[in-house]
């Protein structure tokens, strides 16, 4: 069955109106640090999606973890704030935040994607955040950037 995830990060305390309706239709949050308020969790739990969240640079939790490892449809996901020198063991997709601005790449045999800044965009970019849609097939996703 077609899922689809909405990746967001970098939001630094705002959560523009906006984004939470582009966010309705989510099967799944995932969310890549530095969110610093709290409260924007909670705005986004009143989607009623599993939200998925690591550790920022900026943020103070005991709760949220630095890295998180998901499978979803056969592919391997490795979210973390700060990109990492180098991938993980057994990982197809590294998705990261940090530099507030959008990534899509391929290096060695890992894709890195970045789905760029909600709150406060660098290098040229608009605010942004991205989706992951899984097709019916095993292994099949594609990548979709949305300027906000």
């Amino acid at each position: 069955m077609p899922m689809h995830i909405a990746v967001i990060s970098d939001t630094h305390d705002r959560c523009p109106k906006k984004l939470l309706y582009h966010l309705a239709p989510a099967d799944e949050i995932w969310h890549l640090g530095d969110v610093c308020d709290p409260s924007i969790v909670t705005l986004l739990e009143q989607l009623r999606r599993p939200i998925r969240l690591v550790l920022g640079n900026n943020d103070v939790s005991d709760e949220w973890p630095l890295t998180l490892n998901l499978r979803r449809n056969g592919v391997d996901f490795h979210l973390e704030h700060i990109p990492p020198l180098h991938p993980p063991l057994h990982c197809d997709v590294i998705m990261h935040g940090h530099t507030h601005a959008p990534r899509d790449e391929q290096l060695g045999g890992v894709r890195w994607l970045n789905p760029g800044c909600v709150s406060r965009p660098n290098r040229g970019w608009g605010p942004s955040f991205g989706w992951l849609h899984f097709h019916e097939e095993p292994k099949k996703y594609t990548w979709e950037l949305v300027p906000l």
